[in-house]
């Protein structure tokens, strides 16, 4: 073979290397980039709504506003409030605020039209964490959290109903609030206040419940003059404001229609 023809071979070899360099190098590309797409299609990457806030809705209006806010709704469980209107939404989850993706189904606690009666469960031994969960998924709610000196803190001793001591096994009606005696040790015995300011009622509530704090003193403005009115007022004022505190400590606040006594809007 001349030298000639040892070139032409060389750079013709070199070429085929180049291109199926350059072809692996573009079937990486496409291929990362379909799975990134297909990825994106599965998890509805950066696709995320702010869910809206269902509470004291019917569950027709409470589909329409799913339906603009590009998330579904559906009804899981049932309470009885005997102060608010029958069939309206009660509790969300997630709660109203949460960031979630589209298409998302947000789960809602409607009031029942009629009371029912659920089993009461044995809370003995549970966690307060564990025990409102249980609550919640019998319909019931929690109250009070009396606390006494125990070697375990927050692990419920004893489990009450409108000052009676109920049983496990017992009926009890649907919405009923569940009062629980708690441990607390020597040691581990102090809790922060979470702020409150603008939330509504229910997730106020829910807030202060999950620090293992007792609601105290609700006021309401003269302008909420009936149950459902307060379920859609929001918090303005309370008391004590943020710090730590002991378990169990009370929680007062102050509810409003009016938004411009908001803190932030003043």
């Amino acid at each position: 073979m001349t030298d000639k023809k040892k070139v032409q071979k060389v750079a013709k070899d070199t070429r085929w290397i180049w291109k199926n360099l350059l072809l692996g190098v573009a079937f990486v590309f496409v291929l990362g980039f379909l799975a990134a797409w297909c990825l994106g299609v599965i998890t509805r990457h950066g696709k995320v709504v702010t869910t809206p806030d269902f509470a004291n809705l019917t569950v027709p209006q409470a589909q329409e506003l799913a339906s603009r806010s590009h998330v579904s709704v559906k009804v899981v469980d049932s309470v009885f409030v005997r102060r608010l209107a029958g069939g309206v939404v009660y509790r969300q989850q997630p709660k109203a605020g949460a960031t979630v993706k589209k298409g998302r189904s947000i789960f809602l606690t409607i009031n029942s039209v009629v009371p029912r009666k659920v089993v009461m469960p044995n809370l003995f031994g549970y966690s307060v964490t564990e025990a409102r969960s249980e609550l919640r998924n019998r319909g019931l709610n929690l109250g009070r959290l009396n606390y006494i000196k125990d070697i375990a803190t927050n692990n419920v001793l004893g489990q009450s109903c409108e000052g009676l001591e109920v049983a496990a096994g017992d009926l009890v009606v649907s919405g009923s609030v569940i009062d629980l005696i708690v441990g607390v040790g020597d040691q581990d015995n102090q809790t922060t206040v979470p702020k409150l300011t603008g939330m509504k009622y229910v997730n106020a509530v829910d807030a202060i419940q999950e620090r293992f704090l007792n609601v105290g003193k609700i006021t309401f403005d003269p302008d909420i003059k009936t149950y459902a009115d307060s379920m859609n007022a929001v918090v303005y004022k309370q008391d004590p404001a943020g710090a730590g505190r002991s378990l169990g400590a009370n929680v007062n606040f102050a509810l409003t229609l009016d938004l411009t006594k908001l803190p932030a809007n003043k």
